[in-house]
């Protein structure tokens, strides 16, 4: 174990607001899970979904060892890798119609003979925003001509969030706005990056449009997000219903909350354990618990930002940008519909809503991230190494990273 310890690398900070952030998520998981526990036919006894919970964690924590460890630019190579392998899971994912629990789940692929499902949105996010900053990191001092960049970038930009798009509006809706800015923090031109947004919007109204004059033509999905936006305003429907129970919990809470496990809204509040976990925790440690968890990501906010700055590449900026940033806006999301700020969604509060996918991936997204810190806490002890050095290193590395 100490030896565990002792191979831990990179941003510290960053390792202990995860780890408290990951403990802290046991508690709100085993108090909401008991509607899970009756509504699946058992006796409410939580215990098989906490340990359920602490079993993704520990994989979790798993992957963020195995990716810290890894080279930040070795990165490049494996998102051009994985970009074919995410689009060919997207088309079985849209294609399967899993179905959980009797609702369709297009979301998820099942994985045979693990008896798994998996969310393959989660991982298209990850691998797209890293493959987004190696194309902007390669052409930064390089004039980028539209044409081409609509090939070799947009094109899997469209490819994936196209095919996010029925499922999973809000997913598909984060993706692109990440790529959005990280266009622009890239130096991507403002007046190419207009036309992306201009092609986007227009397929986005086809896209509904059509979906309203076919609505057999899409899975169900598609009226799913439909009905949410058109229902936020209005005081009806089963979205409606979920916020109304997840602003009396947060009502009922009050300064210092109902106490740990007391919680009354959990029994009536569908996904209490996941998408309005949020409102649970504010239900039963009261407004100093609920802010104490919105500082804590906006720490973890403070900590990337730091990240970025020490970094001593463009590529290794952009890098920590595309990983570091949806964690924090998925977060901000996930808070906001518990208070009614926007629709309902369904993006979970990374890394203390139960759930495998999400938890998984925001953990590939950390490894990586303290991968990149990792190299800039040891660029600030030696300045020995180039950029030079590191793509000879890098048997992935297909491109030439520009310092």
């Amino acid at each position: 174990m100490l030896k565990f310890f002792n191979n831990i690398e990179g941003d510290r900070a960053i390792w202990a607001v995860v780890a408290i952030l990951a403990l802290f998520s046991i508690v709100p998981v085993f108090s909401a899970s008991s509607n899970l526990a009756y509504i699946n036919g058992g006796d409410g006894n939580t215990f098989a979904y906490v340990l359920k919970h602490l079993v993704h964690l520990t994989l979790g924590f798993s992957l963020i060892y195995f990716f810290h460890r890894v080279p930040y630019h070795y990165f490049k190579g494996i998102s051009m890798i994985m970009i074919p392998f995410v689009i060919i899971l997207l088309v079985i994912t849209l294609t399967q119609g899993t179905t959980i629990g009797g609702a369709n789940a297009s979301r998820w692929i099942f994985v045979p003979y693990v008896n798994l499902s998996f969310q393959t949105s989660s991982l298209a996010s990850v691998v797209l925003l890293m493959y987004v900053a190696r194309y902007l990191a390669k052409y930064k001092d390089k004039e980028i001509k539209f044409k081409q960049s609509l090939l070799f970038l947009w094109l899997p930009v469209f490819i994936i969030t196209g095919l996010i798009l029925p499922a999973n509006l809000s997913t598909a809706a984060l993706i692109f706005m990440m790529v959005i800015i990280l266009a622009f923090i890239g130096q991507y031109p403002m007046k190419y990056m207009s036309y992306v947004i201009g092609i986007s919007v227009a397929f986005l109204l086809i896209f509904g449009l059509t979906a309203k004059a076919f609505p057999d033509l899409f899975p169900n999905r598609v009226d799913t997000w439909m009905s949410r936006i058109e229902n936020f305003s209005e005081a009806s429907g089963e979205e409606q219903y979920q916020v109304e129970k997840a602003k009396i919990a947060i009502a009922t809470g009050g300064i210092f909350g109902q106490g740990a496990g007391k919680s009354v809204q959990r029994h009536f509040l569908p996904q209490s354990s996941s998408d309005f976990i949020y409102a649970i925790i504010v239900e039963e440690f009261g407004l100093i618990g609920g802010i104490s968890v919105l500082l804590a990501y906006l720490f973890l906010f403070f900590r990337f930002t730091i990240v970025v700055v020490k970094s001593s590449s463009f590529y290794a900026k952009l890098l920590a940008i595309a990983v570091g940033l949806p964690i924090i806006f998925q977060a901000l999301i996930n808070m906001s519909v518990a208070v009614e700020l926007i629709p309902v969604t369904g993006q979970t509060l990374p890394l203390i809503s139960s759930g495998g996918s999400s938890i998984w991936m925001t953990c590939v997204a950390l490894g990586v991230m303290l991968s990149v810190s990792k190299k800039s806490n040891r660029s600030e002890k030696t300045n020995d190494e180039t950029e030079a050095n590191e793509s000879e290193e890098n048997p992935l590395d297909v491109l030439s990273e520009t310092v």
